[in-house]
């Protein structure tokens, strides 16, 4: 499995910039994507994301743009100009603000434009934190009624818990991505994600590229960890 077909996302959820960098560098062999967060965006900025753009493979912008529309297709385009292969908005944003992210995709791309996705429901939350939020919904009805929003908005795919892959690829159809986060090997403490599956699982239910993110970049080898993560997914039949 080569970087170019690997469906292992690995999360640089970090402050520390030479750790972010050295585990990039660690990780290109193995991973198919690198994902650039928040917490490292916050610290480091648009320089972090263009270097690890340099290390490659590709990399996903995990930002969660939500915003007026006018606003998020600005910062659309700027993600699409880091060189970004990926980046994501948040499906509650509603249909306008997700078509002005597609469009600030295009416009902020020198070549192809990255794919924009957007994020459902979070995979720390469960029925009752929806509740908490007001919304009387069951997780996969709420993250099957945003994929399809999402989809006719022409995003490219979703950010989804795995647990609801099958549901997604029956309403939303085969060639609609769906990247899964809260992936724990079964070796692996699952730390303070709620809704998770295993790599084999995951794919298994028709996920396209699986997040991974502490049971790797902690592990004391995260070269062999990724290794393991891969084995996984070629052994799950």
């Amino acid at each position: 499995m080569t970087p170019a077909t690997s469906p292992l996302c690995v999360a640089l959820d970090g402050t520390d910039r030479h750790w972010i960098e050295s585990m990039a560098a660690t990780l290109v062999h193995s991973a198919g994507w690198l994902k650039v967060g928040l917490e490292a965006f916050t610290a480091h900025g648009p320089d972090l994301v263009r270097r690890v753009v340099e290390v490659g493979p590709r990399v996903f912008l995990d930002l969660k743009l939500h915003d007026i529309p006018n606003t998020v297709r600005r910062a659309a385009a700027n993600c699409a100009a880091l060189g970004a292969q990926m980046f994501n908005v948040h499906a509650s944003g509603g249909s306008a603000m997700l078509r002005a992210a597609v469009e600030g995709a295009r416009e902020g791309a020198e070549g192809p434009p990255p794919k924009v996705i957007a994020v459902t429901v979070l995979t720390s939350l469960d029925a009752d934190g929806l509740a908490e939020l007001g919304m009387d919904w069951q997780p996969e009805e709420l993250v099957v009624h945003w994929a399809r929003m999402a989809r006719d908005c022409g995003l490219d795919g979703v950010v989804a818990s795995a647990r609801e892959a099958a549901a997604i690829r029956r309403a939303c159809g085969p060639d609609f991505l769906i990247v899964t986060p809260g992936i724990r090997p079964a070796w692996a403490a699952t730390d303070d994600q709620r809704r998770i599956v295993t790599p084999a699982e995951a794919v298994e239910r028709g996920a396209d590229i699986l997040v991974v993110g502490r049971p790797i970049t902690r592990a004391d080898d995260p070269a062999a960890a990724a290794a393991g993560v891969l084995e996984e997914i070629a052994g799950r039949n």
